[in-house]
């Protein structure tokens, strides 16, 4: 079982004059919504998690479900044993999580992660419905505390681009 989750950083609050109608795409993706995000596989209990308390987590769920659907680009979908490679940059350090897919599943790993620790693996098709049901429910949530962020033409993009399955 996977589980995607986020806290908001007090550290690195939004600016209280923003107008979240009107916010760009890229002020959206790297400005705000600052905290920490984790993927965790609970069967086994082991996660990957930031702890740095400035990771936008907007940007995070939305270059997830990117990533889930670069991994899916081989036509041979589940049968293909060719490796397909992504990997997920944070942009104020060199880490990364690194994706790795095979068959059916994926293999997620991260920078900062035990040279010994295995990586977790997850089935992709619960990761790609897993992300995207985070992706929705952190636009519910960041929704709820900002006036106006569900009326951005960014967000209504976002949400038919990636729509829950």
């Amino acid at each position: 079982m996977i589980d995607l989750g986020y806290s908001l950083s007090p550290r690195f609050p939004d600016p209280p004059q923003t107008d979240y109608r009107t916010v760009d795409v890229r002020t959206l993706r790297h400005d705000l919504f600052c905290g920490d995000v984790y993927l965790a596989d609970t069967e086994a209990d082991r996660e990957v998690s930031t702890a740095w308390g400035w990771v936008p987590v907007l940007d995070f769920a939305w270059a997830l479900c990117d990533i889930v659907e670069q991994l899916d680009t081989d036509p041979r979908g589940s049968r293909s044993a060719r490796p397909v490679h992504a990997e997920l940059d944070f942009t104020e350090s060199s880490d990364r999580m690194l994706f790795e897919r095979r068959f059916g599943w994926v293999d997620v790993e991260a920078d900062w992660m035990p040279p010994e620790e295995p990586p977790l693996t997850f089935h992709h098709a619960a990761l790609r419905r897993e992300a995207r049901d985070f992706l929705h429910d952190l636009i519910a949530d960041l929704s709820d505390m900002h006036e106006g962020l569900a009326d951005n033409p960014a967000i209504w993009d976002l949400q038919a681009r990636f729509p829950r399955v």
